[in-house]
């Protein structure tokens, strides 16, 4: 979840009254947000760098709030307190309007082709005789940063770019060209660089340099220009100097440059309609005319209101309330849905501003009533279905099999589901056509390209990682494997694996044994064919020729032990023995 900073003054100061910090924690938990922690400057740089770093730091007292990540309306001071303000009914909700300039007279953003196969969409507005103060223009710049590390997706997905319109004019051309054809001042430099020359020159920065991947490998750069030739910004990089927004600019353009235009609309929405109401006509935005390469035009911001329906008995009865449509009606103006009864009462009119992007189903605006109404104050009552609750008997076995193994002196390690197909097939002698394996279909790293189809790599890259620990390390792990299974409806099967590994100067074959013993022992299977375990010599990829058991028990093969084969234990980085043992536990519930 995001964390908002607000000044406690600045904030009381916005809602009219003082808090306690008990009362103001009752309302944050009321609204459906958490007051997550009490500090200043001065506190959070002590805790991070020491107290003599913290020296002439603020003792302004700041408020931590916990804001739901889909709530892109309050990441800023003044989302906030328009949200709790009117939650508390002490302001109507407001109604954000776009003024279309005459003809001729608005202003104009021309995409051209060149940008299509880098950063495609393009989307600008325009705040008209706005006031700045010191905390409104901080808090202007904050919530573009916390909208680029949210919904921007750190800027792969929009990057935000704000000017002052007196110093440039349009129309605005949006354009993409070789980096050595673009040269500009960056923002807060002093002299003039090549956009080659800019990459390197933030390739150590600590805020940019997380950025400069996006476009940095591309044959084009995307660039924005006015009719001037002057450049705005080299998105998603950085801003041109000489647009640098100040507490004098009263006139804000504002461009949303990016590869989700559904994303760049709800971004360029959510900036003007916190801040239009520093505006001369508070809660306006002049709309920006955006020409596409192929000759089309839209206008923007869209500020659009869409109108839901829903009936007040499904609101009810999924909350486990009982309240009239109107009382609903009045319940969802409080979460700035505004809300009238039609028809005869047995439907709710629903208006979702374009504040509210999270809102996208029927079961949203019944959260937000559930919200208004108050969770404590729904009434717990016993369901009226009968049901006794119960342990999954297979997650009961693993729960008293952990704690018998770990009696018996092996230390439980839990290792990830998901590994690199090296882990699962090459490090441990096989194919990986042979291990049944279900992949990822776009892995983020290597090293979670397959769902485990064992948990020995899992407890061998543990032991690797603990190398330092006095031996022998004793280790074992309870937890599902996945293969592929086209007779399931999912296409693959969990079973539930038990591993255990003995490391040390010898190999402990007869301790992994002992435990396999100790284990049927617990599970009272005894030692015979019958009805009981045996174990068969047999020979395994992952295995010393001569040194490997299949175990066999209820009638059926249910894993593997033996002592570790030397290519495998040098694969994962070893340089001693190790034998294992790996069973399906499953024919025992």
């Amino acid at each position: 979840m995001p964390t908002v900073s607000v000044k406690q003054e600045l904030l009381f100061q916005a809602l009219g009254r003082t808090y306690t910090d008990e009362e103001f924690d009752e309302l944050c938990f009321e609204f459906g947000l958490e007051l997550d922690e009490i500090t200043s400057e001065k506190d959070i740089i002590s805790k991070e760098k020491g107290k003599e770093k913290a020296k002439g730091a603020s003792d302004v007292v700041l408020y931590k709030i916990d804001v739901p990540a889909n709530r892109y309306d309050l990441l800023c001071l003044e989302g906030l307190v328009r949200g709790l303000q009117v939650f508390k009914e002490r302001v109507n909700v407001p109604r954000y309007e776009k003024i279309i300039p005459a003809e001729g007279e608005g202003q104009k953003l021309i995409i051209t082709e060149q940008t299509v196969q880098i950063r495609p969409h393009a989307v600008a507005a325009v705040l008209r005789n706005i006031t700045f103060t010191k905390e409104r223009y901080e808090s202007f710049i904050d919530l573009q940063e916390k909208l680029h590390q949210n919904i921007c997706r750190k800027r792969a997905l929009v990057a935000i770019g704000t000017h002052d319109l007196d110093t440039i004019s349009g129309p605005f051309t949006y354009t993409a060209k070789a980096p050595s054809e673009i040269k500009f001042k960056p923002l807060n430099q002093s002299q003039e660089y090549t956009a080659s020359q800019i990459m390197d020159l933030y390739r150590n920065d600590s805020h940019l340099r997380h950025y400069l991947p996006l476009i940095e490998n591309k044959p084009r750069y995307p660039v924005i220009y006015d009719s001037n030739g002057v450049v705005l910004s080299m998105p998603p990089i950085i801003n041109g100097d000489h647009t640098k927004i100040s507490l004098n600019t009263r006139n804000v353009f504002i461009e949303c440059t990016g590869t989700d235009i559904t994303k760049a609309k709800i971004v360029l929405d959510i900036i003007v309609t916190m801040f239009s109401e520093y505006c001369e006509k508070p809660f306006t935005t002049e709309a920006v005319e955006v020409v596409y390469p192929n000759g089309k035009t839209h206008i923007y911001p869209e500020l659009a209101y869409r109108k839901e329906k829903v009936k007040p008995e499904v609101i009810n009865k999924k909350i486990g309330i009982s309240e009239t449509p109107s009382s609903l009606a009045k319940l969802l103006t409080r979460m700035c849905l505004k809300s009238h009864v039609r028809g005869n009462g047995n439907l709710l009119e629903v208006e979702i501003p374009p504040t509210r992007a999270d809102i996208i189903h029927a079961c949203d605006i019944i959260e937000d009533a559930a919200i208004a109404y108050g969770y404590n104050n729904i009434q717990m009552v016993i369901p009226k279905t009968y049901t006794i609750a119960n342990q999954l008997p297979l997650n009961k076995l693993s729960e008293l099999l952990r704690l018998d193994l770990a009696a018996a002196g092996f230390t439980e390690a839990l290792t990830f589901a998901l590994c690199s197909q090296e882990d699962i097939a090459d490090k441990l002698g096989m194919d990986i056509s042979s291990t049944n394996a279900v992949r990822i279909a776009n892995p983020k790293t290597v090293e979670f390209q397959v769902a485990r189809t064992t948990l020995l790599p899992g407890l061998l890259k543990t032991i690797a990682a603990n190398r330092k620990m006095p031996l022998p390390l004793k280790l074992f792990e309870i937890s599902d494997i996945v293969v592929k299974d086209p007779n399931t409806d999912v296409g693959a099967r969990n079973y539930r694996h038990l591993c255990a590994i003995y490391y040390n100067k010898s190999p402990g074959f007869e301790i992994i044994h002992g435990l396999l013993d100790r284990v049927m022992q617990v599970l009272e299977v005894p030692p015979n064919e019958e009805n009981g375990y045996t174990i068969k010599a047999t020979e395994g990829s992952a295995f010393f020729p001569g040194r490997c058991a299949e175990v066999f028990a209820k009638g059926q093969s249910i894993g593997k032990l033996g002592v570790l084969h030397p290519d495998v234990i040098t694969k994962f980085e070893l340089t001693m023995p190790c034998s294992a043992l790996e069973i399906n536990i499953e024919p025992f519930v």
